[in-house]
């Protein structure tokens, strides 16, 4: 009897030790991913002096290609048919009926939620450092291909988001309109079409949330923490919250993925993906509480 209880003795000590260690790595790991984002509002505070800061992301947002069920398979199809169709199909497709005309009107939101005078100096400056988009190969003949002719606005915008010189800016943007169909609503002369500009052309691009505003930033990664932090970060676009009709938050299907449908006044929609912690994502649902919409469950 005795060594029966010593038997079951071991048993349990073996048992409560396993689950202290597994108590112990839970914490841990916890500890591991608690985050804070205090050093990302020092950075950003003296670009924003009248505003408080609620909430800096700490990883850059995605916009994910696939935005409902089977459209991965269907984007990446129709991502090689943009390239092989006509312009003018692609007008078609996206009941753009005067090409000219709907630059300009793509220009107007951008001009005002980008926060920046479109003259080709500043334009520049927001440009550095972004990859120069690939321009096409010389004319046949080998004579060479002269830019096209834009406006200084114009100008200004193609800086800005890196596109070619040597074609219309029509058929770029109504490219990137058609292959990112599945994640905004679809209508690049909207609120929510100026951001995917931004989203499309910029990397490291955390979003900002203030008492006033949504803010999205050049910023970058954190860096080391054996290491200077040398960022520098800019405000790409900027949206004040009374033009947010509102946010559809969920937890997503994979571990520290966390999409957000964000709905301007406008009626547009854009669908983001923001690869956070927990801690972060709460930081985020707490900064924009007070706009409806959908949040995620515990």
């Amino acid at each position: 009897m005795s060594e029966g209880r010593s038997r079951l003795g071991r048993l349990t000590d073996a048992v409560l030790g396993g689950a202290r260690a597994a108590r112990d790595k839970a914490r841990e790991l916890r500890d591991e991913f608690r985050t804070t984002d205090e050093p990302e509002r020092a950075l950003v505070a003296p670009l924003l002096p009248d505003e408080e800061i609620r909430y800096v992301g700490l990883a850059p947002v995605r916009t994910p290609e696939n935005h409902r069920a089977g459209s991965q398979l269907a984007d990446r199809v129709n991502a090689e048919l943009a390239e092989a169709l006509d312009p003018r199909a692609l007008f078609g497709l996206l009941n753009i009926v005067n090409p000219v005309a709907w630059v300009d009107a793509v220009l107007t939101p951008v001009r005002i939620a980008a926060g920046v005078l479109l003259l080709p100096g500043k334009a520049a400056v927001l440009a550095a450092g972004t990859p120069e988009a690939t321009e096409p190969e010389p004319a046949p003949g080998g004579a060479p291909r002269e830019p096209l002719p834009l406006t200084d606005e114009q100008e200004a915008f193609r800086a800005l988001f890196r596109l070619s010189r040597y074609r219309p800016l029509a058929d770029q943007l109504a490219e990137i309109a058609y292959r990112r169909r599945y994640v905004f609503s679809g209508d690049l002369a909207t609120l929510a079409g100026s951001l995917l500009l931004f989203l499309e052309r910029y990397t490291g691009t955390p979003l900002a949330v203030t008492d006033t505003h949504l803010h999205l930033l050049r910023m970058g990664r954190r860096p080391d923490p054996d290491r200077e932090d040398r960022r520098r970060p800019q405000v790409l676009w900027s949206v004040p919250r009374r033009r947010i009709a509102r946010i559809e938050s969920e937890h997503g299907a994979r571990l520290m993925q966390f999409p957000s449908t964000i709905v301007f006044d406008d009626g547009s929609w854009i669908r983001i993906v923001n690869p956070a912690t927990r801690d972060d994502q709460s930081r985020f649902l707490a900064a924009v509480r007070d706009l409806p919409g959908q949040r995620p469950t515990a």
